[in-house]
Formats: C-alpha cells, structure tokens, sequence
C-alpha cells in the first residue's frame, strides 16, 4: 500500500524497523548492532531501543537490549483476529490427527513466508502396533518422532526463506511476472544470487525461474533438505474462489517417509483435498 509522504510517520517506521531488527541471528542487541540493522544512526537507534523497552516491548541490562513477552501482544492479535488461521486451523489438526505429520499454512511477506496456522501430530503409541518390546517404540513410532522432531523448529509466527521452502515456491509461482522479477532483483541486490542456506540450496535466479515453473504447472512443490538439512515437505497453493492464491499449505515428513512414497500416495492428496474444501471460505 502506497501512501501520501504527509500521511507516512518517519519515526513510527524507524521504531518498527528497529523492533524487526532482532531475529534468530541476533537476539540480543546493542545499539551499535540496531543501527547497523535497521539503517539508522547510532543516536536514533539507542533511542528507539531504550523507548521501546520503556514500552515493555524490549528487555535490557544497559547495554544489551532483546524481545520482551509484550511483544506477543503484536501476533496474538493478529492470530486471534484475522481470518486465515481461524478458517484453516480446524482443517490442520484434521490433517495432522489422519496422517500423523506436521502441517502448516502460510503467507508471503517480502522475502520470506511466516507461520500463521499449524498443526502437530499427536505422539505416536509406544508400541504402535509393530512388534516393539515393552516401553520401546517400534520402527514406526520412531519414524514418527523424528518426523516430528524434524518440524520443531516450526512455530507461529516464524519466517522462513521463500526461495528454499516448499510453501514460498508455492506463493511466488503465484506472483504475477514483473512482481517476480522485482523480488529476485531485490533479494539478489549486490550479489546476484539468492542465500545459500544448505549445500543443497538454489541459488541461482535463472534456476529458480525454472523450478517455478515446474510449480506452476505440477500445481505443487516438494522441496527436500534446501532451508534446513534432512526436512522435506510438499506444499499446495490455497486459492480463493476468484482464483487468486492467498496462502500455501505443507506437510513436513521425514526422509524415509520421502522414499517410501507417502508424498505421491498419502500426502498429496490430503492436500490437494485439504485446498478444495477451504476454497470457499478463503
């Protein structure tokens, strides 16, 4: 959205940039760190983080600053009132109690896709009817486990890398061409390739294009071990009834769940089933 420059308000964006400067790379920082993050000064960050953290939104020790719990206030909010994760919760912990996987639904922001809804599987039977002694799990129970274990890094709220998850190459296949074209040129600004993340990450813009394009017309993506090593999902795109994708939703399974083909045989077709019946209400 595009605003009047008498409407836009400098120092609510400065506050805010200095607010998203802190992530999984950097939890703690001072004001040196903030302003290198954010693009300000060292002045305006230090007096940003000690406002923000009169505010309740930061913690500090003098010198240091970090998250503090207020700032749940921000997405408990949004959780609570939008109308995605209402809509599709339900579904998800359908989903996760039938198949015994982790599912997700999420949206594009920028450069990356953020959690707004998902669904745990629920722990699998010490024995699990396959054979296992007393008090061990069978061979499938610890499939299960490690799958899900695999998925713990999920959570509300978390933003993960469009080019290498499964949901993010869902929703950029959906942007129209230059829209696409500006995202690459923005994310690629200065080196000219996307971010490696693991051995197995595309990095390559003319590559991605590609796989795009494959998910455009398979109408799903699986993406194995490019955001993190050893979690592989499949992702299908949810679309409301004018065609127009607002979301994707995956399922994250292990490597031997992979092999066996459970994607093609089970989950794929939950999904698939999963994006249809939501279609009306998006």
């Amino acid at each position: 959205m595009s605003i009047a420059p008498a409407d836009f308000i400098a120092g609510l964006a400065k506050g805010l940039a200095v607010l998203e400067s802190f992530d999984t790379e950097r939890q703690r920082l001072n004001a040196t760190l903030a302003a290198q993050r954010a693009g300000l000064t060292r002045a305006a960050a230090r007096r940003h983080l000690l406002t923000l953290a009169h505010l309740g939104y930061l913690e500090t020790d003098g010198h240091y600053f970090w998250l503090a719990p207020k700032v749940l206030r921000l997405s408990g909010c949004y959780l609570a009132s939008a109308r995605l994760p209402r809509l599709v919760q339900p579904v998800l912990n359908r989903l996760a109690a039938q198949a015994r996987e982790s599912f997700s639904v999420t949206v594009l922001d920028d450069d990356a896709v953020v959690v707004v809804a998902r669904s745990v599987a629920p722990s699998a039977d010490p024995g699990d009817g396959d054979g296992a002694s007393l008090g061990q799990p069978g061979p499938r129970a610890v499939s299960r486990a490690l799958s899900r274990w695999m998925a713990h890094g999920l959570h509300l709220g978390a933003r993960l890398p469009a080019h290498a998850t499964s949901t993010g190459r869902v929703l950029l296949a959906a942007l129209p061409r230059a829209a696409l074209t500006e995202w690459l040129a923005r994310r690629t600004a200065g080196t000219g390739h996307l971010p490696r993340l693991t051995p197995y990450t595309v990095t390559e813009p003319a590559a991605l294009r590609r796989i795009l394009q494959q998910v455009r017309r398979d109408d799903h993506c699986i993406c194995s071990e490019e955001h993190e090593l050893g979690v592989h999902a499949v992702a299908v795109p949810l679309r409301d009834m004018g065609g127009r994708t607002v979301a994707a939703l995956n399922a994250v399974l292990s490597q031997r769940r992979l092999h066996e083909g459970a994607v093609a045989r089970e989950l794929l077709p939950l999904l698939q089933e999963a994006a249809r019946e939501l279609r009306p209400l998006l």
